[in-house]
């Protein structure tokens, strides 16, 4: 058993100084002073004073290092690797607007597993964006491949077939038995790329719909007599809020006036980041498009946003400057918040009994390491 000590424990509940955390193979042990648990270690693990955190989840990340999940499903293990980097220790793989045939790809490479030897960050299922969005929101999604929600159409989509969670326009024709179907099913269902009225939404949401996708983009804007999804999602204590902190997406004001409203109980931190990320500036593929990027965008021939490049240790950090939280504060953002609305209670929590997928960094936030399932995927520590 590994003993991490006299570390900075940022637990579920509290921020332990001078603390230390013991691993028995995928699992936290438990959480304590050093004196308590050293004689259960078989090696010792000297942090001197860095930030211990629970493992962080990417709710939306459609592509990284030059690979695009949505025209290569296969590359989802490629980038897992490199992920941890930044502190990533599992994501939904994101698949946007595109024939079915593509979906059941993504949903082939995830059941087939990894590739031998793999070590990396973990998917925990598909995050499938569209097809069925408004036509009047598509952003960068092909509006080819937009289509009406059927039954017919997500036969096939569950936890056990890959499927994780979905996006959808709640007003569209069709959509609330489909709603109903995935809820029933164990799918998180998310409102967006809509045109949906507050009271549309509203109807959503009591279909089944618990989350907003990057909320303010892709959908109306948020008028005092006129609120539509952005408004209603707020308002509604069920919803957790998908919010792409860049300052691109959402103006670094409304990132703190979101941060405010909600704290982090209910903001899911996203990236949206694409084939980009861990790239330098070029030309990339989102789907079917070319997208341009230069050193803080992605933008399609029309200047349209087209994902991002931002990974998620630089989200964190940007929202603590944005909405002027600590780090301590913002941590659920991107872990126990994410796990909470996936439905999964061991992860995004430092607490015995969690699977031990940890980020240890610095108190500004840069990561150092990375755990997953109790093995060491990033950094270079050596254990006494």
């Amino acid at each position: 058993m590994l003993l991490i000590i006299r570390a900075t424990v940022l637990t579920p509940d509290q921020q332990q100084s001078d603390a230390a955390v013991l691993i028995d193979g995928e699992r936290i042990v438990a959480v304590g002073r050093t004196s308590e648990l050293l004689d259960q270690a078989d090696a010792v693990l000297d942090v001197n004073g860095l930030v211990l955190a629970p493992g962080w989840i990417d709710l939306q990340l459609n592509g990284a290092f030059g690979h695009d999940f949505t025209a290569d499903p296969a590359s989802i293990w490629s980038v897992a690797e490199q992920l941890p980097r930044y502190g990533v220790t599992a994501f939904l793989p994101t698949i946007i607007t595109s024939p079915l045939e593509t979906v059941a790809a993504a949903q082939a490479v995830l059941a087939a597993g990894p590739p031998p030897g793999f070590v990396g960050a973990q998917p925990l299922g598909l995050h499938l964006e569209g097809p069925f969005l408004s036509p009047h929101k598509p952003g960068a999604h092909p509006p080819q491949h937009l289509r009406a929600p059927t039954l017919a159409a997500v036969a096939d989509w569950s936890p056990d077939s890959g499927v994780r969670l979905v996006t959808l326009a709640p007003e569209l024709a069709g959509a609330d038995a489909v709603i109903a179907a995935l809820v029933e099913r164990g799918v998180v269902v998310s409102a967006g790329h809509s045109l949906a009225t507050a009271e549309q939404a509203q109807a959503g949401f009591g279909t089944g719909i618990r989350a907003a996708t990057h909320l303010f983009n892709a959908m109306p804007a948020l008028l005092h007599r006129d609120p539509g999804l952005a408004g209603a999602a707020l308002a509604d204590e069920r919803i957790c809020v998908g919010l792409i902190p860049d300052g691109l997406h959402v103006d670094r004001l409304l990132v703190r006036l979101v941060w405010r409203l909600l704290g982090a109980e209910r903001l899911a931190l996203v990236t949206d980041a694409m084939a980009a990320l861990g790239m330098p500036p070029g030309t990339y593929q989102l789907g079917d498009s070319t997208v341009t990027v230069d050193a803080s965008s992605a933008r399609l021939a029309d200047g349209r946003l087209a994902g991002s490049v931002l990974s998620l240790d630089a989200a964190l950090r940007n929202l603590c400057r944005f909405a002027g939280c600590s780090l301590a504060q913002a941590m659920p953002t991107v872990s126990a918040t994410p796990a909470r609305l996936l439905g999964l209670s061991d992860y995004g929590r430092l607490r015995p009994g969690a699977r031990a997928d940890l980020v240890l960094l610095t108190e500004m936030g840069q990561v150092v390491a990375t755990w997953v399932g109790g093995r060491i995927v990033h950094g270079e520590l050596a254990a006494d």
